[in-house]
């Protein structure tokens, strides 16, 4: 069996990954515009669903095509975006508003926040910390629990976000632990 040689290199900017993840950025405000304003229909959904599947695709893409460093760097920062950017938009917009979503949003801000200044930190020492597969299905489950506070068959019945939202903290407080975790164990390896 034969692999296929990466059409990209590692140093590549304008790939069609990237240009996935641009969308995603550039749908991320208009995503966060129909949370505030109209935050469950069916439009929200659909701008919500383009991001998530832009997120997908640029995946598999990326693989295929080869991964570059700027794509390493953007993928997750679109990510933090689209999520953050929908946590914040769930807590101001009406009717439920603040209550249910702002410890969920503070907690999963905290650990971004920690975790981007934690890899840059140990990137800086030579240690690189590769996202796990539980870390893309904590991704995963963030935007479905977005999902579920925008979408017209689940969006009324807030409590079905608000669980899902919490599952999501749970995996993303255990997931930057696990990230704490490994950056200790390489750097003793070294």
């Amino acid at each position: 069996m034969t692999t296929q040689r990466p059409i990209y290199g590692p140093t590549a900017l304008l790939t069609p990954a990237n240009l996935m993840t641009a969308f995603r950025l550039a749908v991320a405000p208009v995503f966060i515009y129909f949370i505030i304003f109209h935050r469950v229909s069916w439009w929200t959904s659909l701008v919500g669903l383009l991001a998530a599947a832009s997120d997908y695709f640029d995946g598999i893409v990326a693989r295929r095509h080869g991964t570059t460093t700027s794509g390493a760097f953007l993928d997750p920062l679109a990510d933090k975006v689209i999520v953050l950017g929908s946590l914040y938009a769930l807590v101001i917009s009406r009717p439920h508003g603040l209550a249910p979503f702002v410890v969920p949003a503070l907690l999963i801000t905290a650990r971004e926040v920690w975790m981007s200044v934690y890899r840059s930190r140990e990137a800086r020492r030579g240690v690189s910390i590769p996202a796990s597969q539980l870390a893309k299905w904590k991704t995963f489950v963030q935007d479905v629990a977005i999902a579920f506070c925008v979408l017209p068959l689940t969006g009324h019945h807030v409590w079905i976000g608000v669980a899902t939202i919490w599952v999501a903290v749970a995996m993303t407080l255990y997931t930057g632990w696990d990230y704490y975790v490994k950056g200790r164990q390489a750097n003793r390896a070294r």
